[in-house]
């Protein structure tokens, strides 16, 4: 069976289809069908031949490579949607309302036009969706989105230098909280652990099951632990480097290799009673 990967009106949203028999490349143009209608989209990547145990239930396929109508109807919409979000800017800044406005977007049908706005609340634009209607004589959509979604749409680059994730194959976002940069030990600097939409970047959800997963098998931060020259408290892990950095009973630090932590915690009340015969050990501060 044969796959294609296909990316949507040049933006961020991909879908998966079958061919329908098509003989398809990567950069191929398609057309295909939405839940509120047709639309254009790009060919990014082919999978042939994929055995697979059972065809997915909503696995739709293409309706048709682009013809040159096809082609000649986006460029329509692409310049209309151009017109319609630079005469919709005029009218928000004409009637001062507290929008930013992201995109406009004509259906590929030139059934609708949608514009994608963010806005700290809710917006009264019943009259700025007369302007539009009286100057495109279109159906006219006002669609509110969250500033996570104005990044995925516009698009950009993270502090790590590559594309957005949002923008390059997220497809819904998952919550993030301050307690997964908290279990990575990443400074809790807001300027440091947000992403370019002003909320906690997405890539702190990608590892930290990881480190739950290796937290849960050690003892806490503030457990003891008996070491061969005398106990000592752990005071800090580092994932990264795979160490742990414990202090012993005369306040010196000391890291050692994660394989080498005693796994068995001493009781939390203090050290264990000293054996007969041997002198007790000092006791923490």
């Amino acid at each position: 069976m044969d796959l294609i990967k296909v990316r949507l009106n040049g933006g961020s949203h991909c879908c998966t289809l079958a061919t329908g028999g098509e003989e398809l490349q990567r950069g191929d143009r398609v057309v295909v069908a939405l839940e509120e209608g047709p639309e254009m989209g790009t060919v990014e990547a082919v999978y042939r031949n994929l055995e697979l145990p059972r065809v997915p239930e909503n696995l739709k396929t293409i309706l048709r490579r682009a013809t040159p109508e096809d082609l000649e109807q986006a460029e329509k919409n692409r310049a209309l949607a151009a017109r319609a979000f630079a005469f919709c800017q005029d009218r928000i800044l004409a009637r001062q309302l507290p929008i930013h406005l992201v995109r406009a977007h004509v259906l590929f049908d030139g059934s609708k036009i949608v514009f994608y706005f963010t806005a700290p609340g809710r917006v009264d634009f019943r009259e700025l969706v007369k302007d539009l209607v009286q100057e495109f004589r279109h159906r006219i959509e006002l669609r509110q989105i969250g500033v996570r979604h104005r990044a995925k749409m516009v698009g950009g680059l993270g502090v790590c230098g590559q594309k957005l994730c949002c923008a390059a194959f997220i497809r819904d976002f998952e919550p993030v909280s301050v307690r997964m940069a908290k279990e990575q030990q990443l400074s809790l600097n807001p300027n440091k652990i947000s992403g370019v939409c002003g909320r906690l970047m997405c890539c702190l959800t990608y590892e930290y099951a990881a480190y739950q997963e290796i937290r849960r098998h050690l003892p806490r931060v503030g457990k003891r632990v008996r070491l061969p020259d005398g106990d000592a408290k752990i005071i800090r892990y580092n994932m990264i480097r795979q160490t742990v950095t414990l202090e012993t009973a005369s306040g010196e630090e000391r890291e050692l290799p994660l394989e080498e932590l005693p796994l068995a915690p001493l009781p939390a009340g203090g050290p264990a009673a000293p054996e007969a015969g041997e002198p007790p050990s000092g006791s923490e501060s």
